[in-house]
């Protein structure tokens, strides 16, 4: 008997299909997986640290042993393929070899397409690190983070235990030493499943390691770009604006980019100037004018509207103010000719 009884027939329907999922469902179950010496996976993590005041966020790049649970890190203010190339490439040099099994995500900078039957159609300056070094790369499915748990959890750990609280320092490059000194002292715990300490099982790793190339690879990206008429050009972001020197306005050059610096070269191959590189989606300059004393020497009315005369000492300037046009540029010009030989800060 039914009467009174006044709900749907696609509520009852539903509600049927919803028990029976929940009674007939499978368990999914994981398979533990056992991993050799020596293989190890990379990630990155994100970060904050003050650098010379600076309050940055940052990406630190894990390298992880999950035979031994043994990590390293490098911390950067990017993630592009020029930190990632940098960091293997010391944590490689601090092992004193090369893992032989490398786990990768699929990140762009590393995979250019993802093909049938699991292939990868890998970038050309992936495949140039990967050869050099002679390692194994080996890649996890899309959205499948437990097939590297290993590094998931080294990541967060890194995090919790070295960039909490937000550390604070002067130079990014000595506190890159710091943390692989950190690294090392942090592999004197005991293992979480042996009756190990992490540093006696990653011996068995140490044993396995790939030989170093006599050469160490060179992890700069080279570009050809376009100068403006002051002899600017902008990379990776329309943000970010580098100088280079008068005689390169509106021309091409070569520039090479590291994670850290950007130098424009000239014919020779030779530097025009070192720029930082510049991270972050705000506008932000980078502006050498060393290389434009020579320019101002035959304008030199347009000395103090540059960035050149707040760098010079006051009795310079006093000096110059004194001094008529044709004064100013023979000046400007032995400033330049001495700069050029002996650099401006001299």
């Amino acid at each position: 008997d039914v009467s009174g009884f006044n709900c749907s027939y696609r509520t009852v329907a539903a509600y049927v299909k919803l028990k029976k999922e929940q009674l007939y469902k499978p368990i999914k179950g994981t398979l533990p997986l056992l991993h050799k010496a020596g293989e190890a996976q990379v990630d990155f993590g994100t970060a904050d640290f003050y650098e010379n005041g600076l309050l940055c966020t940052g990406h630190y790049l894990n390298l992880s042993f999950p035979a031994s649970n043994a990590g390293y890190f490098q911390l950067f203010k990017g993630e592009n393929q020029e930190c990632l190339f940098e960091g293997l490439r010391t944590i490689f040099e601090h092992l004193g070899g090369i893992p032989p099994r490398l786990w990768f995500d699929n990140a762009s900078t590393i995979v250019k397409k993802i093909l049938k039957y699991g292939e990868r159609d890998l970038t050309a300056s992936f495949l140039r690190f990967k050869q050099h070094y002679n390692f194994t790369a080996v890649f996890c499915n899309p959205s499948s983070g437990n097939e590297k748990g290993n590094i998931e959890n080294k990541v967060g750990y890194h995090r919790r235990n070295f960039f909490v609280p937000v550390p604070v320092f002067e130079s990014l490059v000595a506190y890159n030493e710091e943390l692989l000194e950190k690294a090392v002292a942090d592999h004197q715990r005991d293992h979480y499943r042996f009756n190990n300490t992490i540093d006696e099982l990653h011996k068995k790793d140490k044993d396995v390691l790939l030989p170093l190339p006599a050469i160490p690879y060179d992890c700069s990206r080279y570009e050809t770009l376009k100068t403006d008429l002051y002899g600017k050009f902008k990379y990776g972001s329309t943000f970010h604006t580098y100088s280079t020197a008068p005689k390169y306005a509106a021309s091409r050059i070569l520039v090479q980019f590291t994670a850290s610096t950007v130098i424009p070269l000239d014919e020779n191959m030779h530097p025009i100037t070192k720029h930082k590189r510049l991270y972050g989606d705000f506008k932000q300059e980078q502006m050498d004018w060393i290389p434009y004393l020579t320019q101002l020497s035959r304008c030199p009315s347009a000395l103090k509207y540059s960035g050149i005369y707040e760098m010079l000492p006051n009795p310079v300037q006093d000096y110059l103010e004194k001094l008529d046009k044709p004064g100013q540029r023979n000046v400007l010009k032995v400033l330049a000719k001495l700069s050029q030989e002996n650099g401006f800060a001299r």
